[in-house]
């Protein structure tokens, strides 16, 4: 089993640019050019919005029946474990650690194939026995690098379009900054990722397997569901009595969700998102749009095997809805481990400090003569 102990504080409150960092400056004020583009920015998306009917969030196109993949395509004879009152059984604390070599998109070698030969299967295998053999006895942590113990046949995440590549975004869409490894300038906290703000990794960015910090907890009662991530903990309610949404006016990070049971699946539906966070890897990526509807699908289909289902619908982004298909398995040790990361966290007042004096630096280098780019920034985590 997989040691998971805490270790030495990580993520992303401890990167940080590595010039000269003046604590005292007062990050300075957006300039005229960058509130003029955001401007721009805020009016485009106003008048795409306005071509979207207000109580249409999505295009309207219907989520596909869930994927089981964690068997190769077939859907094993199992007789779901049921709560007290009588809803499916989906408790637990999952992990995505054992995706660990599955491409979100499809490598187009594999075609149309959404599962391993079994040659290929067979070689999938033997790289996680190698690294499970690494992990436990080469490893330089015990808590940072997470690793899978099992191998499953899946050639993409991306389940549908049936070539297991995510559609091209719309032109005009923006990504997800990133100020602890872009080329800045840092003018304000918006320049950094919302992951680096220690604010949220978004839905599928929560879910989607990195180096650690893996874990999801299902806690359920009658009514409702929450869901529980791990790394930038924070939980979700899936409410199963049919109770309203809030208005359409109020937005929130991870939205507001609603779910109902289709036999032994927990359906999820989603809308009420921001706009400002990503689908991606820790959630960064492309940024989509308020008009986002995001449909989740959980099954549990083994003692040990949940399958877990995304299908993201945003006409105002991708090109075409898409759906990613994954199984979950539990998380060694049974439990979320805390998750220290301050939303005002000092890695940001460091950074943006550091921009005022590379500023500085760059006037006073101007006066005598000296002209040069800005200093390119650093991780302050690695060497």
């Amino acid at each position: 089993m997989t040691r998971r102990v805490p270790g030495p504080p990580s993520g992303p409150n401890l990167r940080f640019r590595t010039r000269s960092v003046d604590r005292t400056a007062v990050p300075a004020a957006r300039s005229a050019a960058k509130r003029h583009r955001e401007a721009a920015a805020v009016l485009a998306a106003v008048v795409a919005l306005g071509s979207v009917p207000v109580a249409g969030q999505g295009s309207g196109a219907v989520a596909p029946p869930i994927v089981v993949t964690a068997f190769g395509g077939e859907d094993p004879d199992y007789t779901v474990p049921r709560t007290p009152w009588g809803d499916p059984d989906l408790q637990g604390v999952w992990s995505s650690d054992d995706m660990s070599g599955v491409a979100t998109s499809r490598n187009p070698d594999f075609g149309d194939r959404l599962y391993l030969t079994g040659e290929e299967f067979a070689q999938r295998q033997q790289q996680v026995e190698a690294g499970v053999d690494r992990a436990e006895n080469d490893a330089e942590s015990t808590f940072r690098f997470d690793f899978g113990r099992r191998a499953f046949p899946q050639t993409s995440l991306v389940v549908d379009p049936p070539d297991g590549r995510m559609p091209g975004t719309l032109p005009g869409v923006e990504t997800m900054p990133r100020g602890t490894f872009g080329n800045g300038p840092l003018d304000w906290v918006t320049d950094f990722s919302l992951y680096e703000r220690c604010v949220t990794r978004g839905i599928f960015g929560s879910v989607l397997r990195v180096i650690y910090g893996n874990g999801n907890r299902i806690v359920q009662s009658p009514g409702a569901v929450a869901f529980s991530y791990e790394m930038l903990p924070d939980t979700r309610l899936f409410y199963t009595d049919d109770r309203p949404r809030p208005s359409q006016d109020i937005h929130m990070y991870l939205g507001s969700s609603r779910a109902r049971w289709e036999g032994d699946v927990l359906v999820v539906e989603t809308t009420n998102l921001t706009g400002r966070t990503a689908f991606g890897v820790n959630g960064n990526g492309p940024i989509h749009s308020t008009q986002m509807k995001v449909t989740e699908k959980f099954k549990r289909v083994a003692d040990d095997v949940l399958q877990y289902q995304i299908t993201v619908d945003d006409p105002l982004t991708y090109e075409a809805p898409f759906t990613v298909s994954f199984p979950l398995t539990p998380l060694d040790g049974g439990k979320l481990l805390p998750y220290d990361c301050h939303p005002g966290n000092y890695a940001i007042l460091q950074s943006l400090g550091a921009e005022r004096v590379e500023d500085r630096r760059i006037e006073e280098d101007l006066a005598r003569g000296v002209i040069r780019p800005r200093s390119q920034i650093s991780d302050g985590a690695g060497p």
